[in-house]
């Protein structure tokens, strides 16, 4: 069976991914912090007849997430795909900032969490990835990296800059048989936006993440309603 492990799995997006992959046969690993939401989202899973396990790291660990991936590949046999996506919804250094308060501690914080985890993530599968000439690597950001907005200062700085990255990697590798695209989500998820706010569903967002594996059409996908 092949393989796709999610970094910064959650009962959202991240769900509804293992959810798409899975039904068309993918076994899923789940990356996340929290043992307890990993344990829900499996047994979850598990009922929709998916093979998934979870694996606890902190994608500002490094060694951890590190871990966590070759604990996944250990349990799994392989990675065939990876996703980034994760988010921090509890504040403190990872609060969005409005581009006139950002600091270089503030942006900082959302370079460690997003360029530099996505970085520790790729190190720990793309090597056998290039060794069996296929793969793929999907990396999640706002829209905002590529059309930023004032209030979200920082977290777009971040984002601009893993998805730079991102592109980068896309074109260096892209005749070795792995396939980058960055995925760029220019909608609220929810199925309760105010009204006016572009929204989408979870589980309306997935296939793309699908289709950008199977079609390698493009490096980016703008995800809008």
């Amino acid at each position: 069976m092949p393989t796709i492990a999610i970094v910064g799995a959650g009962p959202g997006l991240g769900l509804a991914i293992a959810r798409r992959f899975g039904s068309e046969g993918f076994d899923v690993a789940l990356v996340s912090r929290n043992r307890d939401k990993l344990d829900r989202l499996v047994a979850i899973l598990a009922a929709d007849g998916i093979v998934a396990a979870g694996f606890t790291a902190d994608v500002l660990d490094r060694d951890a997430l590190t871990a966590a991936l070759g604990a996944a590949k250990d349990r799994f046999g392989r990675i065939d795909v990876l996703e980034y996506s994760p988010v921090d919804a509890s504040g403190g250094a990872l609060a969005p900032v409005h581009i006139r308060q950002t600091t270089p501690e503030n942006t900082q914080a959302q370079i460690e969490y997003q360029l530099y985890g996505a970085q520790t993530a790729t190190a720990a599968v793309l090597p056998d990835l290039l060794a069996a000439g296929a793969g793929t690597l999907l990396f999640t950001t706002g829209a905002g990296s590529i059309t930023p907005t004032a209030i979200f200062g920082n977290v777009n700085a971040g984002a601009a800059a893993m998805r730079n990255w991102a592109l980068n990697l896309a074109a260096e590798v892209e005749g070795d048989g792995v396939h980058i695209a960055h995925i760029a989500i220019a909608a609220w998820i929810t199925d309760q936006a105010p009204d006016g706010v572009p929204a989408m569903t979870a589980a309306q967002i997935a296939p793309f993440y699908l289709d950008a594996h199977r079609t390698r059409s493009a490096h980016e996908v703008v995800v809008a309603p």
